[in-house]
């Protein structure tokens, strides 16, 4: 059986393989594009091109374990496997869950050649080759290409067909999924993987943006600050060379990518990644998909809403502890009758932080913090289908519309990511309070600052919670064991 000082030994074997396969494709490619050499069919057969393997043989003797966390579970006997890609990037998050596993479990853990191979596409970053004049069709009848087939969320929905795989999967994400969404990433986010940090805010505004910048800057400048440098598109900061910084991140190159991203950094990948989402839940989705296979640790939604209650105030908040489903984007993929439940540890962080940030006791703050369930719409104009509407508001006992959070927490509920919602009432449309030029910059100017600051100093309360932030209610009664 595998013992705990033998996992570094495997994680380097395991990056040991991935780095001689990318070394291959790099090579062949190298030889194409120089005199037109195919690389040879029998060497693929056997692994000349393919991503690592973990696997794990399970064969228990005796009342298996029960462990008290909710993931790093073996839930039966047998052999579980799962392709690797980047599993340098991946090797914190693989030796927890190795270490928690040969822990509590008799296994044995091996590293080999998965039957899954790199496509060429995702390496070309590592490698400066000219394919000038070749065209990616005559590539992918050469190389291994992104072949849809082979890229999919199964595991992760829930409809893995068993019957015709021979081993159980170990993780949500293999390789060719991961590699997808990494690539989609650096696209859209403008920044590159390494930099996503374990805790994410995701917003849907940029004036957040600008307030995150001016916090990422001023903690770089403290003294003892566990935060070591600052990454946004198109520069990387680190302390000693902040001058001017956010006078040339607000000219920068944000403005070419979709949803950027900011990342204050810390050691052990512990700092805050923000994602301007931009507005509608088909942003959210699609970020989300991405950023799943990182295995984040929590993503939490700060922005904007509309208030639906009478009794609220512009600037009051709403901590979601439901959610009304009206996106459309996961309806297939996620029923809008499965219930995205609150995760007690986050709603507790969010309320703490609340508390710590505005300064106010327990009985102020309720004045203005309901708790109760957020409408997330797909139409940016609901409110001119008002008669149409007001059935569904009422019958749900919605406080708060907007168009973003359901689709987050509903993301992170399909892909086991504690998440949670912390909402800024901008409007009150049901009222006659509609969002004006003058009232809203009045408004900006109040409250973005405590907002942001209380969804950091929540992450910061949910860093310290450990494995007990991963709930159950994440997880099925059939769960591949890595989290």
């Amino acid at each position: 059986m595998t013992k705990e000082n033998e996992i570094d030994r495997l994680l380097d074997e395991l990056e040991a393989i991935y780095e001689k396969s990318v070394s291959n494709l790099h090579e062949a490619l190298h030889a194409y594009a120089k005199d037109g050499t195919r690389p040879d069919m029998g060497a693929r057969a056997e692994g000349l091109f393919a991503y690592p393997e973990l696997r794990i043989d399970h064969d228990p003797s005796g009342d298996p374990p029960v462990p008290g966390r909710a993931f790093a579970r073996l839930n039966q006997a047998g052999t579980y496997t799962t392709s690797v890609a980047r599993p340098q990037l991946f090797r914190s998050y693989l030796k927890e869950q190795l270490i928690h596993l040969v822990r509590d479990y008799d296994v044995q853990v091996s590293v080999g050649r998965s039957h899954m191979e790199i496509p060429y596409p995702f390496v070309l970053d590592q490698a400066d080759i000219d394919l000038t004049g070749i065209t990616s069709s005559e590539l992918s009848r050469s190389f291994p290409s992104t072949e849809l087939e082979a890229i999919g969320d199964e595991i992760a929905d829930g409809v893995w067909d068993y019957s015709i795989h021979p081993s159980r999967p170990l993780a949500l994400f293999d390789g060719p999924r991961t590699d997808f969404s990494l690539a989609r990433l650096k696209h859209y986010s403008g920044t590159s993987p390494w930099h996503f940090q374990r805790f994410v805010l995701f917003t849907n505004y940029v004036r957040y943006v600008d307030e995150f910048v001016r916090f990422a800057i001023d903690e770089l400048r403290k003294e003892g600050s566990r935060f070591t440098a600052f990454s946004v598109p198109g520069g990387y900061y680190e302390r000693g060379q902040l001058a001017d910084a956010e006078a040339q991140i607000a000219a920068g190159t944000w403005r070419k990518h979709q949803m950027p991203a900011y990342h204050l950094i810390a050691e052990d990948g512990d700092g805050i990644t923000l994602v301007n989402i931009g507005v509608g839940p088909s942003n959210a989705k699609t970020i989300c998909d991405h950023i799943a296979v990182l295995r984040p640790e929590a993503w939490l939604m700060i922005g904007h809403c509309g208030g639906l209650r009478p009794s609220q105030t512009i600037g009051d908040y709403v901590l979601a502890h439901a959610y009304l489903r009206d996106d459309h984007v996961l309806d297939e993929m996620l029923p809008v009758e499965i219930p995205i439940p609150a995760i007690a540890e986050v709603q507790t962080a969010m309320y703490r932080a609340a508390l710590d940030i505005t300064g106010e006791g327990d009985e102020e703050l309720k004045k203005r913090l309901r708790t109760g369930t957020v409408v997330t719409t797909d139409d940016r104009n609901w409110e001119l289908r008002y008669t149409l509407s007001a059935m569904r508001f009422n019958q749900s006992r919605a406080v708060g519309i907007d168009m973003e959070s359901a689709t987050v927490a509903a993301q992170g509920y399909r892909f086991r990511v504690p998440y949670g919602t912390l909402l800024c009432v901008s409007d009150k449309p049901l009222h006659g309070e509609l969002k004006l030029p003058g009232q809203a910059n009045a408004f900006y100017e109040k409250a973005i600052s405590q907002h942001l600051r209380i969804g950091i100093a929540a992450l910061d309360h949910l860093r310290h919670e450990g494995d007990g932030l991963h709930s159950r209610k994440l997880r099925s009664f059939d769960e591949p064991p890595l989290r």
